[in-house]
């Protein structure tokens, strides 16, 4: 170490990172000196570095108050090992993609302290080293040219606090334009780069010299505002919604937010449409990223081409004989359809589409498997789908029938593409989806697409439900008032149903009754007004008194769902607490850290974004698994998911994945658990909604476990939600008026918005 005007320099060999935020590159690390002793702690920036590199760190020293002297880092660089130990130790640290330890002992006694030189500039000679065929040295020369090329942008991104993943995604996208494009459109990168959204974006364009109001930034912010709309379930904003959103966070006049929609519009980047207004109401003008609308107008004309075919791929049922179909289904299944259930199946198979709902012991199951199974005795061709894996597992097992995620059915393509759509439908007769409350607008449009004319199309699902987690409402639309989709509604409990606590309580929350907590053998509420104290008592009924009372793997049968994501009883607090309980730290247990979590083999994670170019069909958002290898050589991890698919992730997208010990409510729709645990505490309050708690409930086939305060219930029962999402696809199967152009924001809506434009006008500056 020594000092130097601007501070110390001390040079030092990484030996591990201790935490990374991997938003903003923030590091406590522990490095070695070569000095011996003790090894010194550093924290900062440190974004880029890997462990077994030799980094020389500029900083000061300094004191903290539990952890004691520090090193403070203000910037850092890489130095490249001299000797065979260091050189050994660096190559086979994992930086470089395919060199494991072994090899890389075997690369430096064959080259000694000339190793780094020849990868760098004579990748070929690798093909010396015994049994290093030229397969394998391409693939380390393609790896140690993309590190150095990443640590470059790395480099030019350090300054505006982009952390390691997002520059890897950066240089993946566009290669060795990375800095250029960085530099010239920095708003590409909203648009284009996973994980990278707008003020992301708006900070790297601020370091590049980019004007508070030039015209591109303004566009971009507006484009980022319905994406972000669309990310809480909405298809569109309203002018009335989206021009104050825009001007509030762009912090720019109103004309100049009205101008930068007049371009998006006329671009065609963004779609502006007066909808009707309801009950006397005046127009709404809606305005829609180009992909929704195009997918709401084709979902409902789609529908509608789909109920009036001329053609029925299941002509037998239109003059069937029902007392004599349904007296053979009940000998062939034993069990006697109540009047909503022979209603539905009527509907299913006499109406090219319809939507059987209902909540839970009301048999939509039971409904569904005898649709199939009078279907099947005609020879129809069936196709089951689900929008989740264990949602389409459920229903093979009920029907007898092979069932497949949505997904899998229209065999989605790398991009999103369908393989089936209008000119290359699906070959079947009848298609029935279970758990439709989940289709969001973009997948059931697809769907629909690839419905062939005259096949039936049965929806099932609970619309009272928490909605789809894409944008949209789709189940709830089609059974709005003056739909013209055809429906059943099942409202009777069955009596083996009602002897189930968890049927009954559903159907209390659901009404706005306070559950029975007392007195049932499979529904529970463990109070305490502490939310700390709930999530380690969450912790402990997962871990202890579930497996000890009911024999129920903790794992693999129990679910924690919670209405929030942050807070003391999160889901992020949870799953470091239930990793480290069912999942800790052993010397044979391989673990890989990313920003600011450890993945260990064994640990359950889920999929935070859908990814179309995994897998045979792509993986998607809130798709769960378990990891089941990390290899540190290729620096993969994988998962094998819900459906058994083993999925590999390089470890530059382990951002996409994270821990599902614990996972918010919304994110749990579609599957189905042994039990639930559901921690309620008053620090979730604006999250407590009745349509949540009652989600959460039906997720149990066998027992519900509450935790936390009796007053958080009392409020999520009473709660009955926040309104419905912006959406106009009822107004479509309704035939409403619609108008469409390019028309820029009124000169006098603008100026009701300059209100906006003064209160904000010194945010931030």
């Amino acid at each position: 170490m020594r000092e130097t005007r601007s501070g110390a320099v001390l040079e030092a060999t990484l030996e591990r990172i201790t935490f990374a935020d991997a938003r903003t590159g923030y590091t406590v690390a522990r490095v070695d000196t070569g000095r011996g002793g003790d090894l010194v702690t550093v924290v900062g920036s440190l974004l880029g570095a890997q462990p077994g590199e030799t980094l020389r760190l500029r900083g000061r020293w300094g004191a903290h108050p539990q952890y004691g002297r520090q090193f403070q880092v203000e910037d850092y660089t890489t130095v490249l090992p001299a000797t065979v130990q260091g050189i050994r130790r660096y190559l086979g640290s994992g930086l470089v993609k395919g060199i494991g330890p072994r090899l890389a002992e075997r690369i430096v006694d064959h080259f000694g302290t000339d190793a780094l030189r020849v990868i760098e500039e004579e990748p070929g000679r690798l093909t010396e080293v015994p049994n290093l065929g030229p397969k394998r040295t391409r693939l380390i020369t393609a790896a140690w040219e993309e590190q150095r090329a990443i640590k470059e942008v790395m480099v030019f991104l350090q300054g505006v606090g982009v952390s390691t993943s997002l520059a890897v995604r950066i240089y993946r996208q566009y290669g060795d334009a990375s800095i250029g494009v960085v530099r010239a459109e920095p708003y590409r990168l909203a648009a284009e780069v996973w994980g990278i959204g707008f003020r992301t974006a708006d900070a790297i364009a601020a370091a590049v010299g980019i004007p508070h109001d030039s015209l591109p930034r303004v566009e971009a912010g507006l484009q980022f505002v319905l994406s972000e709309a669309t990310g809480q379930g909405h298809c569109f904003l309203p002018e009335t919604d989206l021009v104050p959103r825009a001007v509030e966070m762009l912090e720019v006049p109103a004309d100049l937010v009205g101008h930068g929609l007049a371009v998006l519009v006329a671009d065609q980047h963004v779609v502006r449409e007066e909808l009707a207004g309801e009950d006397g109401e005046p127009p709404v003008v809606a305005y829609y990223l180009v992909p929704f609308h195009r997918a709401e107008v084709s979902l409902a004309a789609g529908l509608r081409r789909l109920a009036s075919a001329d053609t029925d791929r299941m002509p037998a049922f239109a003059g069937v004989d029902w007392d004599a179909a349904l007296a053979w289904l009940h000998r062939r299944t034993g069990a006697e359809l109540a009047g909503g259930q022979r209603d539905a199946v009527r509907l299913a198979l006499t109406e090219k589409v319809a939507v059987l709902t209902g909540g839970p012991g009301c048999g939509k199951s039971f409904t569904v498997r005898s649709v199939v199974t009078l279907a099947a005795a005609e020879g129809a061709r069936v196709l089951l789908a689900a929008p989740t894996g264990r949602a389409a597992k459920r229903l093979a097992e009920l029907t007898g029938v092979e069932a497949g995620t949505v997904h899998r059915l229209l065999e989605l393509r790398p991009g999103g593409d369908a393989a089936f759509d209008r000119d290359r439908p699906l070959q079947a007769d009848l298609v029935v989806v279970d758990e439709s409350s989940m289709l969001d607008l973009l997948l059931a449009n697809k769907l629909v697409r690839a419905v062939p004319p005259g096949a039936h199309l049965l929806l099932v699902g609970d619309v009272d439900q928490q909605p789809s987690v894409g944008a949209g409402e789709v189940l709830r639309d089609l059974l709005a008032e003056g739909s013209p989709i055809p429906h059943v509604r099942l409202t009777q409990v069955f009596r083996q149903a009602s002897r189930s606590g968890v049927v009954t309580n559903a159907h209390r929350i659901n009404a706005g009754s306070a559950p029975q907590v007392r007195g049932l053998d499979d529904f529970f509420l463990f109070g305490t007004d502490d939310a700390e104290e709930a999530a380690r008592l969450t912790v402990d009924v997962v871990v202890r008194r579930i497996p000890a009372r009911f024999g129920l793997d903790p794992r693999r049968d129990v679910q924690v769902l919670t209405p929030v994501h942050r807070g003391p009883a999160g889901a992020a607090a949870l799953n470091e607490l239930l990793q480290d309980a069912l999942t800790p730290a052993r010397p044979d247990r391989a673990e890989k850290r990313f920003g600011g979590r450890v993945f260990r083999v064994g640990d359950k994670v889920s999929q935070i974004r859908n990814d179309y170019d995994k897998g045979a069909n792509g993986v998607f958002n809130g798709t769960q698994g378990v990891v089941t290898a990390i290899d540190t050589v290729e620096q993969t991890l994988t998962v094998v998911t819900d459906e058994d698919e083993a999925i590999h992730y390089d470890f530059a997208e382990l951002d996409e994945l994270v821990h599902a010990y614990a996972v918010t409510v919304h994110r749990s729709q579609g599957s189905e658990y042994p039990c639930v645990v559901v921690p309620l505490t008053t620090s979730a309050w604006m999250m407590l909604q009745r349509n949540l708690l009652y989600t959460a409930v039906t997720r149990a086939k066998q027992l519900v476990v509450l935790v936390g305060s009796p007053r958080a219930l009392a409020q999520a029962v009473r709660a009955t939600g926040s309104g419905r999402r912006h959406t106009a696809l009822a107004h479509r199967l309704r035939g409403r008026p619609f108008r469409t152009g390019c028309a820029p924001v009124p000169e006098t809506v603008a100026r009701g918005y300059a209100g906006s434009e003064r209160r904000h006008a010194g945010v931030g500056r």
